[in-house]
């Protein structure tokens, strides 16, 4: 088979397209043809070495397709999406019976991969990590991003007023859209935190939903009222040093809080709650995905470089 595969960390670069033996399934896992990849920001931190697998290794763990060799509930022909399967830029790959989520008849191969992992994990977010509820402010940063779209959805789907900062103005508009109340570009002179404050009359925001890390950290946590939460899901601009707690008690007893969507999914219930809910969410028009870029397995180094890059908008695919 066909995978994308790294042999020696570092840039987009070290992305190889090479022919691999197809995977044998092991006891509980499934065989399944994949039809699409998604591509997603924590690939680029397996990719660069920021976390650590031992080379040579397949990139992704998400995707669509069609079961090869059942296990489980699961047989040949269905249809599923996983968001944890190692080597998903492939051909073929191995998924856990039990992490494998059942795909809706009414739901496309993009959309469902373009819902499972970023849609959980902005639900998770919201519903777990920080419960949003109406009358809440909050800070969504690369509101236009893959997650950071769905968050500002199901944000102000629950009553909140979203503030989402954006870099170009088609993101601006990708946001508003989405439902962000106010947009702020942080690429333009002027401090970011200053603008959330002079946009919430001094107060700052309940929470900031912030996968960006080291160049929107200080930032976030300036943007923050007295007890807000600050939830550092991801770190596209690189890892943030470490942090002195008192900082904390000196902005007003502010939370700090990392989490990872794994931590939300441990079990096979939380998996399929969170999964349905995103997927429902979806077939009934109340959560809309934004497929921005869809690109072929070959590609898989340009699509690393557009992502870094900040050259896109909503998820990105791969065709395999």
């Amino acid at each position: 088979m066909i995978a994308a595969q790294v042999k020696r960390p570092g840039g987009p670069a070290a992305i190889e397209i090479v022919e691999t033996p197809d995977p044998v399934p092991g006891q509980g896992e499934l065989l399944v043809s994949v039809s699409v990849a998604g591509v997603n920001y924590v690939d680029t931190y397996y990719r660069s070495g920021l976390y650590l697998r031992q080379p040579p290794f397949g990139l992704g763990t998400e995707g669509v397709g069609t079961v090869v060799v059942g296990a489980g509930e699961f047989q040949v022909g269905d249809r599923v999406a996983w968001c944890e399967a190692p080597n998903s830029y492939a051909e073929l790959v191995t998924v856990p019976a039990d992490r494998a989520v059942r795909v809706p008849a009414g739901l496309t191969d993009e959309l469902a991969v373009g819902a499972l992992l970023q849609g959980m994990t902005a639900h998770c977010l919201v519903d777990s990590t920080f419960p949003v509820a109406g009358g809440d402010v909050v800070l969504v940063h690369a509101a236009a991003g893959g997650v950071g779209l769905l968050l500002t959805q199901l944000a102000s789907a629950r009553g909140a007023r979203v503030i989402g900062t954006v870099s170009t103005d088609e993101k601006a508009a990708l946001a508003r859209e989405a439902g962000a109340a106010e947009v702020i570009r942080y690429d333009r002179p002027g401090s970011l935190a200053a603008e959330v404050l002079a946009l919430t009359e001094g107060e700052g925001v309940h929470v900031v939903y912030d996968g960006v890390g080291a160049t929107t950290f200080d930032l976030s946590l300036a943007s923050l009222r007295r007890r807000g939460t600050l939830v550092l899901f991801g770190t596209a601009s690189g890892p943030v040093p470490p942090v002195d707690p008192q900082r904390l008690r000196l902005g007003g007893s502010l939370y700090l809080t990392r989490p990872t969507l794994y931590d939300h999914i441990v079990t096979r219930a939380e998996l399929e709650h969170h999964a349905e809910a995103v997927f429902d969410a979806v077939t009934a028009g109340e959560l809309k995905i934004r497929v921005g870029h869809e690109y072929p397995l070959a590609q898989a180094r340009q699509a690393h470089e557009d992502l870094q890059g900040r050259r896109t908008t909503g998820k990105l695919l791969l065709r395999i």
